[in-house]
């Protein structure tokens, strides 16, 4: 027999008594609500339903935060800006020339030896972050370039009409193979290619092969003033292009207080000094005689040492500032004027060596 009102009234009462002061039409609607509500379902778990997706944000965050980690203390750990006027190849082949051991030796420390190739590291590579590395390493490898040409077409060859020496033009065409070059080169196509570092590795053994010949007799190498003089007008030609480029962008943008495309033409340009102070500190002892035998030997130590004060130039911010300024200096500046005079002590070799 189902309850009667007056029963589920009685119930109510008893739960609460307020109600007993309440109209009989309170207490009708209270019992059809009650009814047609039905009975109450459970509170759902506190939080139950929003704990997946908090633990997924949290796990995207804490990827994001390890991944800006690595990035920046990658990025500290790789950054070296080597200028080391000590640097010397480990195991020098007897016999051969000195400055092709050096160039080969220099190569093969830039990409992978003591420190990684940075200028086409991709962008979940912390080099990607680095800015003054990458530009040192690319004016490395450009004035090593210059050198490996100059060799195939003067001190590698026995005249003029004869044949450029095999490794030395192969050497010559790797170096200028650009440097930011990855795995990939989408803007030629989508399948994998030779890598930057690859490819002047590969200038390096070339390299080395021939100075292996040289040591054997089997390759040229012609010690003469004329195919020196030729060399250092090259050089200096190089060095004035260069000094050009200073200017242009001290007149155009001195005076800034940011200037982001300063420190990448001091560090291309520090980068080419340092390789030409080495270059030419080791080439003026494969021609120690015929330098000599000019009276140029003061000349030539001069213009080496000035190459290496350039190099070893190290500012902790480069600035852009005007030339007559009191507190913003212009590094640029300082750097073009020790690159002049390394260029007029070569223009002044080149005079005695024509004598």
């Amino acid at each position: 027999m189902s309850e009667r009102p007056d029963d589920i009234f009685q119930e109510d009462l008893a739960a609460d008594p307020a109600r007993a002061r309440r109209g009989w039409g309170a207490r009708l609607g209270g019992l059809f609500r009650r009814r047609a509500a039905g009975p109450v379902p459970p509170p759902p778990p506190a939080g139950g339903g929003r704990r997946w997706p908090r633990l997924a944000g949290w796990s995207i965050g804490g990827l994001v935060v390890l991944f800006v980690l690595y990035m920046a203390v990658g990025a500290f750990i790789v950054h070296a800006v080597d200028d080391d006027p000590d640097f010397a190849a480990a195991t020098p082949i007897q016999g051969g020339s000195q400055a092709v051991e050096i160039a080969a030796a220099l190569i093969e420390r830039e990409t992978g030896g003591a420190h990684r190739w940075t200028a086409n590291d991709p962008f979940f590579l912390p080099g990607w972050l680095l800015d003054n590395m990458p530009n040192y390493q690319q004016g490395i490898i450009y004035a090593l370039s210059r050198f490996t040409a100059e060799m195939g077409d003067q001190i590698g060859r026995s005249r003029g009409s004869s044949q450029m020496d095999p490794d030395l033009d192969r050497a010559t065409g790797l170096l200028r193979y650009p440097g930011t070059i990855w795995l990939f080169d989408l803007s030629t196509s989508w399948a994998p290619t030779a890598s930057s570092e690859s490819q002047y590795r590969a200038a390096a053994r070339a390299l080395r092969s021939y100075n292996q010949r040289v040591a054997a007799g089997t390759a040229p190498f012609e010690r003469r003033a004329d195919n020196l003089l030729q060399t250092i007008d090259r050089f200096a030609a190089d060095l004035g292009s260069q000094s050009s480029v200073i200017a242009d962008h001290i007149e155009a943008s001195r005076g800034w207080l940011i200037d982001t495309q300063a420190d990448d033409i001091f560090y291309a340009t520090m980068g080419r000094l340092y390789a030409y102070f080495l270059v030419l500190r080791a080439l003026g002892r494969d021609f120690e005689g015929v330098i000599a035998q000019s009276g140029a030997t003061k000349i030539w130590d001069e213009m080496v040492d000035n190459l290496r004060e350039a190099a070893e130039l190290r500012p902790l911010v480069v600035m852009n500032g005007r030339a007559d300024a009191m507190f913003q200096p212009n590094h640029l500046a300082v750097q073009g004027f020790f690159l002049l005079r390394a260029r007029t002590q070569m223009r002044e070799l080149a005079n005695v060596l024509r004598n």
